[in-house]
This record gives structure tokens, C-alpha cells and sequence, in this order.
């Protein structure tokens, strides 16, 4: 400590925390009452140097004396009236030292899943977001819910998130006394109480009160069915603690942090009890502080006295965040940076990783392997075991079964049909009406189901909840309307539901493959490619939709013709396919997606610049679409950029052509003269060039451009066979965009972890890209 900072003694910081209670105030009220952060005033609370200055308008807006509370003057004589409250400070040190060991063992570690040993809290733990207002009870329609959802290009990692104001979890704990934490299954609860118990055990969260931690399901079955202060006397005769009168004065002071865990996880047998309990607790001890927690629709429980809220989903930063330090523990950080790029580089699976759960098994799965597994369908349905069945069977939970005649199985099959029928519809909202009769409809064919109608409306209902609270795989967004809770589980059980083997799965596929140029279908494809026993089928019915796209287009065809023309008169070693799909980029000036997954060595050799036929054509496509850009008309001061570039483009080309073709070399070197001069520097033997006259540029630019282009273009389609001006309209160019797509699509399908016979993959790759008058030389695989 300086003299120009404080810091608050032991005593001081009870006292503090003693005022902001009686005051109701957080963190961040103290801050607003010193105009600064919130940062000093958690300094403040616990004990650390802050400014004099703020020290003293800390002290004062709580109305506490500055030097007291810093140790600077003792304080006033204790009298008659002041034994009491020192007496009390004294029980509460004395009890905090005492339970210290068994909070830290309790509460200081997480182990989920397949985790092989626990990870410190501290170490792991990434800050909880709240929504103060409960989604599900939302008032929002239909069209409130979309407004940001374009069924073609939506941001599906935005699809059902909350609109509402996310507030700091410990916040919300500090604004109020009695806390119902609310949150789907994963969704972190558990992990943010035990964060509550140590920050409070370390003394820096709420450091005048006593931690108290408990599981209700081990106190709902603890021998002897004792009350909540007689379980909580247990629990501290286990630590050592033999003056049992401590616990009474602590609870009637006020200064306890109850924090009690996973009320939805009491048995339906022991629930009213233990209900009945936690009300008659709560309101003998209302001063102390109470926080508990319980799944989403888990059931209608009735505490007046609590705030309800709701555990938000992780959004991207607080998935990176959980990433670089679970990485970081397990010591590998540039595994944590692979991770998170993976992620953005896959949304489906980042959708998942909202889940603090999931995100925990995505990092279990990707830690063993670096990466994703190419059968997404395998990882999805990993995550799916996990919430239907793993999360609790791994901690000894056994959940009431709502609908006895619907199993785990049954489950599956009733979010499939569910899932396919609305994802059909593009329904990625539904009422509760929709959900329940789907539902019904389904339970009615159960053996032994219900006959009456009133009664099976009654069990649909039950269902819905179930399904909800115990999975979280369905979720109410705004009151009676629901969704899958992740837009990937929806269509991994709308790709379960078409693989499911039936008589009618020929024209299943038939009409899945009509659906080959929808963006939002592309994960449909993927899944269920992953998911047939044999792909065949599937795989050469898409080949077919893309092929007819262009069929009827006799200039299209003529367009796809030359890039198979142009494809076949170059020497290359990279699969065909591949160098049609180079052809069919460059000259729409696209990027490589589909000739990099077909033969990455391709886009490798490009990449490095080789000398091939393939990079020469790429170089003279790009010097063509510089001097025909119409950007620089726009911004003469991007004349530089512009010139260097093409000049560039054109020494390399005429490098490319000396071997290949030395007229070539030539005309491109007397096209190169054409240009304005240029002085060519060496910077350190870094080659740049630098225009001598950027005004005689610019005239070049206005007058001669366009003709120069012409010349270049002609040298092109002589030497070359490539540059033509193909004069597509809009209607076309639509056309050859979703052309192109479907077939990226298509490759990926068949890049993927996928069974298709050698034959079937040989057909399309050979047929990949080609006129229809070529495509029907070649013998479809499977049909005669």
C-alpha cells in the first residue's frame, strides 16, 4: 500500500459487504457511486489497493468511515449494543475458516463426461450470461421470431437466439436475495454454483457470508429425511465443527449464501417433501442469501419470494474463451486456436458449441483426434446420446418417466418425424398446438396407449414438457412456440428420418435430390449421404438434377462444352474433374472451392505458382480481368494498385509462356511495352515496381484501355484458347451459379465419410462438369 492508495482491513471487508446488502446494491451500483469501472470497486470489496480518492467516496456512499474500514484509527468504543454484531463477525471468520477445506473439495474441480481427471474451476470456468426475462414466456409471434431468419441465407448460428439484455451472472446474483436460476440441460448451472461457493469461500464474492453448498438430490435421499438446517449441520459436524450454535446465529443473521443445486433433479417420490422444505427454510432464514437452480419446464414449482432467470446460451466469445483455457490445461494452446478456427470454419457444429456442454464434448472429441470427424452425422449423434441419456446416467440421475411406453427409441423416432415434417415445411418455429399433435398422433399407435382423446391430449402435453426439461431437445422460444434447441439436430433427425429403411425409400431420395440447388438442404445432404448404408443411389440421382439444370440452355452448353474442350487439349496430371472445375472459375472469375476439393495437389501447384499450362491461363485471366475492371474509374487514386498489378501479371505470363510457348512470350512482352513505363526497384531484393508517370497512366487508362484489352484478349483465345467474352444474362448467370453450387455440394457429399462403390464414384467424377452430349456416353452405374 501507498500513500496514494487503500486497502480495506478483514474487518473492513465484512463490513462493506455488510452495507452493500442492507443496501441491495452490486458491484456495479458502488462504481456508478464513483464514476468509474466496476473493476476498482470489486478491488474495493475484496481487500485489494484501490485510489484514496475512490476509497474514500466507496466508503462514504456506504456510509462507513473511511479510516475505520482501512485500518487508519480504531474504531468507537464497542458498547452494549455493538457486542452482539462483533460476536457475530467473529462466529462468521471462525465458521468460514472451518468449512474453507470442504467447499474447495466440493466445489473447487469439474469432471464431465469422458473427462479423464477433474480440471480446477478457476482454470476452466468462463463467465455466465443471464437473461432476467424467461424466453418461454416471451410474448412474440411467428414473424418476430424470423425477422432476422432468411430461409435461404440465414445465420443459423443466430437462429433462436435471445434479443434480450445479457447480464454478468454474479450481477444478477447481487441483485437479488433469492435467485432461481433457470437453464436447459449443459447449459452450465451446476459448474456457475460452484464458482459462486469458491468465489465466496476465497473471500471475493460476498466475503461477510458463509458458502453453503447443496446438492438437493443427495440431501432429497440423505438417511433420516432431515430438514435443510439439520442437513446443513451434518455437513459442518463433517468439518470439524463442534459449536453447532454458530449455524443458528449465522442463518438468523443473514449471513449465509445458500446455494442449492439442481431442484429438477429430485425424484418425483420425494419431491413435494422436499419442496415443502425449502419453502419453510427460505422463509424462517429470509436474510440470507439463496440461489438454486433447475431445469427449464422441469415443473411449475411456486416460489413467490425468488427471481426467476434463465442461464443464457454461450455466444462466440465466450466459446473461445472456454476453448483457449480447457486447451491451455490439457498444455497444447495452438490446439485451442485450431479448435476455435474449426469452429468458424463450421457452423453447424459451432451452433452446437452454445452449449456448454456440448462445447466440453466437442473439445474431448477434437483434443483426441485435431480435428472434426468427417461423419458429422457420428459426432451429432454423440451429442445426442449425451442429452438423451449419458449427461445423466454418469451422475446416477434416474428421471421420471412422464410416458412409460416411450423409450429412449421411441424418442428418437417421434423427433424425426417431428423434425422431417416441420424442416419439409421450412418451419424452424412451430406452436405448441403442432408439437402436441404431432405427438399425439404418434402415442395414439403405441400399444396400450390411451383411447380417449382428452386423456391422450393430457399425455402429449406431459411428453412435450418431458422431452424438453430432461433433453433440452426441444425449447420454447416465446410462449407456445418451440424449436429443436439447435438447428443441427433438426436436420440430423430430418436426415434420420429419410435413411430410415422403408419400402418408400427409393422415392424418398428421389424427391430429397430434387431439393439439390436449396442452400438450406445442403446439411440434409451431408447427413444423410453419412448415414445410408450405401450412398449410390442418392449420389447419382443429385448428379442427375445437376446435370438437367443446364440442359435446356443451348448456350450454357456451349459454355460448359469449351471448358471440357479446353480441359482435355492441356497435359496435366490432376484429376480431370478438377481441371474443368479450374476452367469453369477462372473464367467466371470464382474462387477454387470445387478444383481444391477435388485434388487439393491442383490448388497446391497453383498456389506456388509453378510453371504449368493451368497457372499461365490463371495469370492471363487475371491481367484481362485487371485491365477490364471498372473500379479504377471509380477511384483514380487506386491507380497505382492497379497498374502494378497488371504489369506484374504480365511478367510473370511471359516468364510461364518461354518454355511453353515463345510467341507467346513475345506478344505478351509487346503488349507489356504498351504499358506506360515503369521504374522496377529492388528493396532489399524485394522486385516491386513503381509507375515514373501516374498522369500519364491515368490518359492511358481513359483512352487506350479498352483496345489494349481487345489485343490481349485476341492473343488469349489465339494462344490460348481461353478470354472469350461470353455475353451471359442475368437469367444465366443465376443459373450457372446454382450449377455450380450443387455440383460443390455434390463433390462434397462424395468427399465425405461416405460408402458409395467405386463405380458410382467413378461416374461422377468422369461425368463431373461435362455437356450433356458427353455425360450420355457413359453407362449409369446400377442401371441397364
Amino acid at each position: 500500500m501507498t500513500a496514494r492508495s487503500l486497502t480495506a482491513t478483514p474487518d473492513g471487508i465484512e463490513r462493506i459487504n455488510r452495507a452493500l446488502t442492507e443496501k441491495k446494491w452490486s458491484r456495479d451500483d458502488l462504481a456508478k457511486e464513483g464514476d468509474c469501472s466496476r473493476q476498482p470497486a470489486v478491488k474495493f470489496c475484496s481487500g485489494k489497493a484501490v485510489s484514496k480518492k475512490l476509497f474514500v467516496i466507496f466508503c462514504e456512499a456506504l456510509a462507513l468511515d473511511w479510516e475505520e474500514i482501512a485500518g487508519l484509527k480504531t474504531s468507537a468504543p464497542i458498547t452494549e449494543s455493538a457486542e452482539p454484531q462483533a460476536d457475530i463477525d467473529a462466529i462468521v471468520r471462525v465458521v468460514r475458516q472451518q468449512v474453507y477445506a470442504d467447499i474447495h473439495h466440493r466445489c473447487g474441480t469439474m469432471r464431465v463426461l469422458d473427462m479423464e481427471q477433474p480440471i480446477g474451476i478457476g482454470d476452466i470456468y468462463t463467465n455466465v450470461n443471464i437473461l432476467e426475462k424467461l424466453s418461454g414466456r416471451r410474448r412474440l409471434g411467428l414473424n418476430e421470431l424470423l425477422q432476422d431468419c432468411d430461409l435461404e441465407n440465414f445465420d443459423r448460428f443466430l437462429l433462436g437466439q435471445i434479443r434480450h439484455e445479457r447480464v454478468p451472472g454474479l450481477e444478477a446474483v447481487e441483485r437479488y436475495d433469492k435467485l432461481m436460476i433457470l437453464g436447459k440441460p449443459g447449459a452450465g448451472k451446476t459448474t456457475f454454483m460452484k464458482r459462486l461457493a469458491t468465489l465466496c469461500n476465497h473471500g471475493e464474492f460476498q466475503a461477510h457470508r458463509v458458502p453453503v453448498f447443496v446438492t438437493l438430490k443427495e440431501f432429497a435421499e440423505a438417511t433420516g429425511k432431515p430438514g435443510l438446517e439439520a442437513y446443513i449441520r451434518q455437513q459442518w459436524q463433517a468439518c470439524g465443527m463442534e459449536d453447532m450454535a454458530a449455524l443458528t446465529q449465522v442463518l438468523k443473521q443473514g449471513l449465509a449464501l445458500i446455494l442449492l443445486d439442481g431442484l429438477d433433479e429430485v425424484q418425483e417420490t420425494d419431491h413435494d417433501r422436499i419442496l415443502q422444505k425449502i419453502k419453510d427454510f427460505t422463509g424462517q432464514y429470509r436474510d440470507c442469501q439463496f440461489v438454486m437452480t433447475c431445469r427449464i419446464a422441469a415443473r411449475e414449482y411456486t416460489f413467490q419470494h425468488f427471481t426467476e432467470v434463465e442461464v443464457a446460451d454461450f455466444n462466440e466469445a465466450q466459446i473461445a474463451e472456454f476453448a483457449t483455457k480447457w486447451f491451455k490445461v490439457k498444455q497444447d494452446p495452438e490446439k485451442g486456436k485450431t479448435f476455435i478456427q474449426r469452429l468458424k470454419d463450421n457452423r453447424p457444429i459451432q451452433e452446437l458449441a452454445t452449449n456448454p456442454l456440448l462445447l466440453t464434448l466437442l473439445c474431448l472429441v477434437f483434443g483426441e483426434a485435431n480435428d472434426f470427424p468427417v461423419n458429422r452425422s457420428e459426432l451429432y449423434k454423440e451429442g445426442l446420446d449425451v442429452l438423451l441419456k449419458k449427461w445423466d446416467t454418469k451422475r446416477n440421475i434416474e428421471r421420471d418417466q412422464i410416458y412409460k411406453k416411450l423409450s429412449l427409441k421411441r424418442k428418437e423416432d417421434l423427433l424425426s418425424q417431428l423434425a422431417f415434417a416441420t424442416f419439409e415445411k421450412g418451419d424452424y418455429f412451430f406452436k405448441q398446438s403442432v408439437v402436441e399433435q404431432h405427438i399425439l398422433d404418434y402415442i395414439r399407435n403405441l400399444p396400450g396407449a390411451q383411447e380417449d382423446e382428452e386423456a391422450l391430449q393430457l399425455d402429449s402435453e406431459a411428453v412435450l414438457k418431458s422431452i424438453e426439461a430432461q433433453h433440452g431437445l426441444l425449447v420454447e422460444r416465446a410462449h407456445n412456440i418451440y424449436s429443436f434447441s439447435h438447428l443441427t439436430f433438426q436436420e440430423y433427425f430430418t436426415a434420420k428420418q429419410i435413411t430410415c429403411p422403408t419400402a418408400q425409400l427409393s422415392l424418398v431420395l428421389a424427391d430429397l435430390a430434387q431439393q439439390v440447388t436449396e442452400k438450406r438442404y445442403r446439411e440434409i445432404f451431408l447427413l444423410t449421404v453419412g448415414m445410408l448404408p450405401e450412398a449410390d443411389d442418392l449420389l447419382v440421382l443429385m448428379k442427375q438434377q445437376v446435370d438437367f439444370l443446364l440442359i435446356d440452355d443451348s448456350g450454357l452448353q456451349t459454355f460448359i462444352s469449351w471448358i471440357a474442350q479446353k480441359a482435355q487439349s492441356v497435359s496435366f496430371t490432376y484429376l480431370p474433374a478438377a481441371v474443368r472445375a479450374f476452367y469453369f472459375d477462372r473464367d467466371l472469375c470464382l474462387p477454387l472451392p470445387l478444383a481444391s476439393t477435388l485434388d487439393h495437389n491442383l490448388t497446391r501447384d497453383i498456389s506456388l505458382n509453378r510453371t504449368c499450362a493451368l497457372n499461365l491461363d490463371r495469370i492471363l485471366t487475371q491481367a484481362l480481368s485487371i485491365a477490364l475492371s471498372d473500379k479504377l474509374s471509380r477511384a483514380r487514386s487506386l491507380s497505382h494498385l492497379f497498374s502494378g498489378d497488371l504489369n506484374r501479371a504480365l511478367l510473370i505470363a511471359a516468364k510461364q509462356a518461354k518454355t511453353s510457348d515463345p510467341k507467346l512470350q513475345l506478344k505478351i512482352e509487346e503488349l507489356n511495352a504498351q504499358l506506360p513505363s515503369y521504374q522496377q526497384i529492388d528493396d532489399h531484393k524485394q522486385f516491386h515496381l513503381e509507375i515514373d508517370d501516374p498522369k500519364q497512366w491515368w490518359q492511358w487508362w481513359t483512352e487506350q484501355r479498352l483496345d489494349w484489352s481487345g489485343r490481349l484478349r485476341q492473343v488469349m483465345i489465339e494462344h490460348c484458347n481461353i478470354g472469350y467474352a461470353w455475353q451471359f444474362t442475368e437469367e444465366q448467370k443465376e443459373k450457372l451459379k446454382r450449377y455450380y453450387d450443387a455440383n460443390k455440394l455434390l463433390v462434397d457429399c462424395l468427399k465425405s465419410d461416405c460408402y458409395v462403390t467405386k463405380a458410382t464414384r467413378q461416374y461422377i467424377e468422369d461425368t463431373l462438369l461435362l455437356p450433356m452430349s458427353e455425360i450420355e456416353k457413359y453407362p449409369v452405374p446400377g442401371q441397364h
